[in-house]
């Protein structure tokens, strides 16, 4: 049971141990009466307080340390009460995990988003809730800058690709080319009508690869980082009266796994060197796309 300051009151005699002083305290935070950022008193006032020795308070600190609920301990200076750590869950398949993320990205004044992917399938779908809380009026950005890293319809992809086949068949890219084109126009018209509709500043990008992404990213406002790996599998799909074999992947089942800026110095990391990595291929070696 946790011990409240009533029961210190009452039992005054009694000598608090490093742990029941850490509950009090840790009670605290959980009632808000102490907040993210509050500087917590010094040893010797949480020492007068509860009337124990300074080595009694300093093991209550360690404990709420190693718990993650103080930060700036150190010697000379009080501690603070720590930010809670981001809670971002077990990875989720992309078509599930990519919508409320890119919900609470769009809650920012000032929305950046920048993909690479296969096709833009997955995230045309997941823009659905954003966009539709922009139409209700919860969230209203200022900007929106959106750009996308796609597969060049001149190379030869990686995948999907007839599993047997004549090399000159390009049913298999004709079909791709098709999805990519199709789903990229719906995307940029979907977000290009928030601009009509609520004078928001859209800006919608495009620019093609010279090879075949065998991973998708999403970088939402510099701040978190998802990704998720393309598995290749055996799949038939008909089209154009016949049925194509082929390998394939479906990134609307990937895992998501995400990364974020504000949770820990290693996640922080790969979220920076993302966004190095995505910006120097749009930069660089990536190619003006046309829809056509």
């Amino acid at each position: 049971m946790v011990v409240t300051q009533e029961n210190v009151a009452v039992n005054g005699s009694r000598r608090l141990s490093p742990q029941e002083i850490a509950d009090i305290l840790r009670e605290r935070i959980r009632a808000g009466e102490l907040k993210a950022g509050d500087r917590l008193p010094t040893q010797a006032e949480l020492a007068e307080e509860f009337n124990v020795e300074r080595g009694t308070v300093r093991q209550a600190l360690r404990a709420l340390q190693e718990d993650g609920l103080l930060s700036n301990v150190s010697k000379g200076s009080p501690p603070r009460i720590a930010a809670p750590a981001p809670t971002r869950g077990e990875p989720k398949p992309t078509m599930v995990g990519l919508a409320p993320r890119l919900a609470e990205a769009f809650a920012a004044r000032q929305v950046k988003v920048d993909v690479v992917c296969h096709t833009a399938e997955t995230l045309m779908l997941a823009l659905g809730e954003p966009l539709r809380r922009i139409h209700a009026g919860s969230v209203r950005p200022e900007s929106i800058d959106v750009r996308i890293l796609l597969p060049s319809r001149e190379i030869t992809l990686a995948f999907p690709v007839l599993v047997e086949g004549d090399a000159e068949d390009d049913s298999v890219h004709k079909r791709w080319l098709e999805m990519r084109n199709a789903q990229a126009r719906v995307l940029r018209h979907n977000l290009e009508a928030i601009r009509s509709t609520h004078g928001v500043d859209v800006r919608v990008t495009f620019r093609a690869l010279p090879f075949t992404p065998p991973v998708k990213l999403y970088l939402l406002n510099g701040d978190e980082a998802l990704i998720g790996y393309y598995v290749v599998t055996e799949r038939a799909e008909e089209y154009e009266s016949r049925t194509l074999e082929m390998y394939d992947v479906l990134g609307t089942q990937s895992l998501l796994f995400s990364f974020a800026r504000q949770a820990e110095e290693r996640d922080g990391a790969f979220v920076e060197e993302s966004q190095k990595w995505f910006d120097a291929l749009w930069e660089t070696i990536s190619t003006e796309l046309t829809l056509s």
